[in-house]
């Protein structure tokens, strides 16, 4: 037969307690039912743990049992602690990669939101573009992605979060920077255009033109704003992107829309590994993204 926790754990008792009956009332059984695990162990080792049948004096061999039952109870009740606790999101460890943009506007209030319920989960964060973000995702250095859609992976689990509208960004003084006007693409074509990475996801062949004909380029959004403000150009961006720098000396106007009326603009979805099972934690903190970003979309909807 061999050793069971449990065995362990009734000798634990009755050696702290002296007493059969009291062990028994800890342990919520029996004395029938632990004298009877007692004896289980005794023939299993071959000699007895207690000097008496009162069970208030230990054998040299219950001494060194005691010893290394206590330790090993202490580790598997740990073991079984934080097994729980992690199945119930109580702990953990969730690392989240995020476009800048929404790194700034949605997770302050999803990790607040988060911390609330589970404040013992450690959380990581880290802003980075979508194609780095991908990267990291397929890697497996991150639990969850949120980035541009058009370049997710077949490989990953995709879930709609957000839209989030292109627009022109120009200095206020600016000629296109009247935020009343209709804007066409035509209207853009004489001025000098900046390029940069999240504009290539507007597919319209009219802008397509305009962007591959730019003689600057620049990746770096904080750079590219210098550049805005420094009336070397205009560029498109997301709503969200520009909305993050808060300057007050660029406007943002509108784009065209298609002739389906659509506006055109940046996808953005919540992703992760299709084929890694979820932690407990990433799961609850990805409800509280999508919470997050559907309390922001009702209080910013019309009234």
């Amino acid at each position: 037969m061999a050793l069971k926790i449990e065995m362990l754990r009734c000798f634990a008792a009755v050696a702290r307690s002296g007493k059969l009956s009291d062990a028994a009332q800890q342990l919520r059984r029996t004395p029938s039912a632990v004298s009877m695990m007692l004896k289980q162990l005794e023939d299993h080792l071959g000699e007895s743990l207690f000097m008496t049948d009162r069970k208030n004096r230990l054998s040299a061999l219950g001494t060194f049992v005691l010893e290394q039952a206590e330790r090993e109870l202490y580790h598997f009740d740990g073991a079984v602690r934080a097994i729980e606790s992690f199945a119930n999101a109580r702990h953990g460890h969730v690392r989240i990669a995020a476009v800048p943009s929404v790194a700034s506007a949605i997770m302050p209030r999803a990790i607040s939101r988060f911390i609330k319920d589970f404040p013992e989960v450690q959380i990581e964060l880290r802003d980075m573009d979508s194609t780095t973000i991908l990267h990291e995702l397929s890697r497996g250095r991150i639990d969850i992605g949120i980035a541009s859609a058009g370049l997710s992976s077949g490989s990953l689990h995709r879930q709609d979060l957000l839209s989030d509208p292109f627009g022109l960004v120009c200095p206020k003084h600016h000629p296109l920077a009247d935020p009343g006007r209709v804007l066409t693409w035509s209207e853009l074509s004489p001025h000098r255009f900046i390029a940069n990475d999240l504009a290539r996801l507007i597919i319209v062949p009219a802008f397509q033109d305009i962007h591959a004909k730019a003689l600057l380029s620049v990746h770096n959004i904080t750079s590219l704003l210098a550049m805005v403000r420094a009336d070397l150009g205009v560029t498109i961006l997301p709503k969200m992107t520009v909305k993050m720098a808060e300057s007050r000396e660029l406007a943002f106007v509108p784009l065209p829309k298609s002739s389906a009326g659509i506006v055109p603009d940046r996808q953005i979805h919540m992703l992760r590994a299709a084929d890694t099972p979820t932690s407990p934690a990433a799961r609850e903190f990805e409800n509280q993204i999508l919470e997050t970003v559907a309390e922001l979309q009702s209080q910013a909807a019309p009234k």
